[in-house]
């Protein structure tokens, strides 16, 4: 499924359309851009034709020195059937010749105002978003404290249950049920709602509730950074749970490795309290506060004082 097409950056970033509206559906595949110099030069060796080519203020005033059949050979070579479009940035004039082979080609030839740098950091950063990796999870994304938690587990074990109480005690909802995820960077995974089903909650025997409407705006946001995912499981006494907090799980979504917590579920285990706490925790952590370590370390010094006595 195509996930960018040159009119959404069109519509995006208020680009003036010069020439070759014919082209405006083309795909966009790649968030590269390209800077077209060297083939402004003459080398096409190597030319990135399904990148967007950017055109500033270097290039055009290259372009000017050329003799009339260099810059219309040079520049119809640009527009090819695949280019999904040439920008020209700074609002600066553009040749005839390359607004007289977009036209022909149907490749969009569109004009920025702002800069050229500028708009390349802020078009890769559009296109990194919308082109990123994504999945989705079955599960409860909640803001605790500004880590955000992904609960997954069962159908029926008390997921949303779980995020309504969250909800109270002034935490933020993300996404209930589905959670699309999406890795924007290399270790940096971001989830939200599917648009159908945001800021809504749906609590078995109660139906389907809005938690905007119900708590105010400061219940909810739109997205979040994915940093732990806690995974409610039904209470097995046959399985040895982690009481003390040293081993650390990993889930890997995508292409990223996350921590997973396993939190069994029982009658009178508060949940909410318990993921809460598992978030304060977290944090705690991140910034080199880990409370099972210093026990093992000083359960370790209790036991090697106790050897010296012995001796």
């Amino acid at each position: 499924m195509v996930k960018v097409r040159t009119k959404d950056i069109i519509e995006k970033f208020g680009l003036e359309l010069i020439a070759g509206e014919e082209g405006i559906n083309r795909p966009i595949t790649t968030s590269d851009i390209s800077r077209p110099g060297l083939e402004m030069a003459g080398y096409f060796d190597y030319y990135p034709a399904e990148r967007v080519q950017l055109i500033g203020k270097t290039e055009l005033s290259f372009v000017e020195t050329l003799t009339n059949s260099e810059r219309e050979i040079r520049l119809e070579r640009l527009c090819t059937d695949i280019t999904p479009g040439i920008i020209v940035t700074r609002g600066l004039d553009i040749p005839e010749e390359l607004i007289e082979a977009a036209e022909r080609e149907s490749v969009p030839l569109l004009r920025s105002k702002q800069k050229t740098t500028r708009f390349s950091s802020l078009l890769t950063n559009f296109l990194e978003s919308k082109l990123a990796p994504t999945t989705a999870v079955h599960g409860v994304l909640v803001d605790i404290y500004g880590v955000g938690v992904l609960i997954t587990g069962k159908s029926g074990v008390g997921k949303s249950e779980t995020a309504l109480e969250l909800v109270k005690r002034g935490h933020r909802l993300v996404a209930d049920d589905c959670v699309e995820i999406r890795q924007e960077d290399e270790d940096y995974l971001v989830g939200n709602s599917p648009e159908l089903i945001e800021h809504l909650l749906e609590i078995r025997g109660l139906g389907i509730i809005n938690v905007m409407t119900l708590f105010g705006a400061g219940a909810v946001r739109s997205y979040k950074k994915i940093s732990v995912v806690m995974n409610l499981e039904l209470w097995d006494p046959k399985k040895q749970y982690d009481r003390l907090g040293l081993d650390e799980e990993k889930m890997k979504i995508i292409d990223t490795e996350i921590t997973k917590l396993t939190i069994p579920v029982r009658p009178g285990r508060n949940l909410a309290v318990i993921i809460e706490v598992a978030a304060m925790n977290f944090r705690l952590k991140r910034m080199g506060m880990n409370a099972a370590e210093q026990f093992t370390n000083r359960l370790s010094d209790v036991i090697e004082d106790g050897d010296h006595d012995d001796r």
